[in-house]
């Protein structure tokens, strides 16, 4: 909004030349995003207990230690969805397609973690939206927005999946483009929703992987700069680090109020709008594959529970103590702080590896 309103003056007022600069930009989105969480995020915290009660329901199976958060509101999400959409509409560039698209999936799995989290709520059940319901929903959001950002790329490029360390090479998905970007969108938001389970385990690795995509989409949206480093050049896709700025800030916000011990709880109403946002924001930069390794605590977190699963319905044993693979820690006598700060630890090292693929090639 403020690029329409002010960059058109840039010869007249100096200043806001500022704004035709997407790195000022990112920057303003990300202090903006911050700005309103923690000038609001105690009004939200105070207006969602009031409404909650006893807060989010607690499992029976779950560590001894997590008894103790009963009566910690859920649907902070809220808090992380309000200042990002307002932040992002605040800096963007109005005329960008990328941009309302991440906006439209992010807002639409962030309703559908709301349901899950309002079911939870009132049904006082750890079970909210069932299962094949939210994926069909979630699903069918991905594949509209999946298809407009097809419809704007490049023909060379829409249907194409970039190999990370592998330069000029696209591998041609043609029809199956479609599924494929939706597995990840849906799979990205699933990942977030089992890694947040510890106070600020999530929303750090989140961080990380939107700093990471504040570089990446920067790089392939500029045409210097992507074909320097021989990165597919997506024009437009630089906007996005405006986006990925605001969750930045949005995270940094809410992790205060999140963090150990926490006030509050994202729930499904903010991680299914988290890994949705950075799924969409990796299949509009061409960089999926990338997500894979940058989010990698997110991957390990998913296949622990799909290994946990499987391994007991074909053998009757468990591979974990419990899954996610977060909780099997705790079970072996963790303290809550150290799993989350070692866990961190691993997500920024899984970026350095993540971003190293930019130039590695």
């Amino acid at each position: 909004m403020l690029f329409q309103l002010l960059a058109p003056f840039a010869h007249d007022f100096i200043l806001f030349n500022l704004f035709r600069y997407i790195t000022f930009r990112t920057g303003g989105a990300m202090a903006t995003s911050l700005l309103i969480c923690f000038v609001f995020g105690p009004a939200i915290i105070r207006w969602l207990k009031s409404k909650q009660g006893e807060g989010q329901p607690i499992r029976d199976d779950g560590p001894e230690t997590h008894f103790k958060k009963k009566g910690t509101p859920t649907m902070g999400g809220l808090m992380i969805l309000v200042s990002v959409v307002i932040s992002t509409v605040l800096w963007m560039d109005m005329s960008n397609l990328y941009t309302w698209a991440v906006l439209f999936v992010t807002m639409g799995f962030g309703l559908v973690g709301f349901l899950d989290d309002y079911n939870k709520l009132t049904k006082r059940s750890t079970k909210g939206v069932p299962g094949k319901i939210r994926l069909a929903i979630q699903a069918v959001i991905s594949a509209l927005a999946v298809y407009s950002i097809a419809s704007a790329a490049a023909p060379e490029s829409a249907s194409g999946l970039a190999i990370p360390f592998v330069k000029d090479y696209m591998l041609p998905l043609g029809a199956f483009f479609i599924p494929f970007a939706v597995f990840v969108i849906v799979g990205a938001a699933n990942a977030v929703n089992l890694t947040d389970g510890l106070d600020g385990l999530a929303t750090v690795p989140v961080i990380i992987v939107a700093l990471c995509f504040i570089v990446i989409s920067y790089l392939a949206g500029n045409f210097v700069f992507a074909n320097y480093l021989q990165l597919h050049h997506v024009p437009g896709a630089g906007e996005l680090a405006v986006f990925c700025g605001s969750l930045v800030g949005a995270c940094l916000g809410f992790l205060w109020f999140n963090a150990p011990p926490a006030q509050v709880f994202m729930g499904d109403t903010g991680s299914l709008a988290l890994g949705s946002a950075l799924g969409t924001v990796s299949v509009i930069v061409k960089h999926e594959l990338v997500l894979a390794i940058v989010g990698g605590l997110f991957v390990a977190e998913t296949l622990s529970v799909i290994i946990q699963v499987a391994s007991f319905k074909l053998t009757g044993k468990r591979v974990f103590k419990m899954a996610p693979i977060h909780h099997h820690f705790e079970k072996l006598g963790w303290s809550e702080p150290t799993v989350v700060i070692r866990f961190w630890i691993i997500a920024c090292i899984l970026g350095l590896i993540g971003l190293s693929t930019l130039k590695l090639r």
